[in-house]
């Protein structure tokens, strides 16, 4: 049995919306395969609330964020849940411009809906590809990040 969101997320990424299928498969139909996976109910629950939650972001109005700002400052649940490694990765993306300030915030809200206890930096670089993948205009940072997540020995200064 599976026992992660993101493994059902990444499942999902992986079998129905990263090759765009011909035909967009229903949410029924969805749940089904995933049952047929192996996923339990309630992770598949939890996966599709978080896909909903990163849908609505999608069509909200831009940020007014100021993009000269130097320092994002994490909050104690972020702390607590992203390392050190996996804040430094994010400030790399950000300073080199794969995530402006307002796709950051969103991929941050995405890690914290994990629930989960430990968000290691696999899981940063899937929610990363996913929110990217989401976003519309976002296609160059998408690639970037696709060819990132293969790349193993990379060193992420900021």
């Amino acid at each position: 049995m599976k026992e992660n969101v993101l493994d059902v997320l990444m499942y999902l990424f992986e079998n129905y919306f990263y090759e765009e299928p011909e035909t967009q498969p229903d949410r029924d139909s969805l749940e089904q395969n995933l049952h047929e996976a192996g996923f339990t109910n309630g992770e598949i629950e939890k996966a599709f609330k978080w896909l909903d939650g990163l849908a609505e972001q999608r069509f909200q109005p831009e940020l007014n964020m100021r993009t000269d700002e130097p320092v994002r400052v994490f909050a104690g649940n972020e702390i607590v849940r992203l390392d050190t490694g996996c804040r430094d990765f994010l400030m790399y993306l950000s300073n080199c411009g794969v995530l402006d300030a307002q796709r950051r915030e969103l991929v941050l809200d995405r890690l914290m809906a994990l629930e989960s206890h430990e968000i290691d930096l696999e899981d940063v670089k899937w929610v990363v590809l996913m929110v990217l993948f989401n976003q519309p205009g976002q296609e160059a940072n998408f690639a970037w990040m696709e060819d990132l997540m293969f790349d193993s020995e990379q060193d992420y200064r900021h």
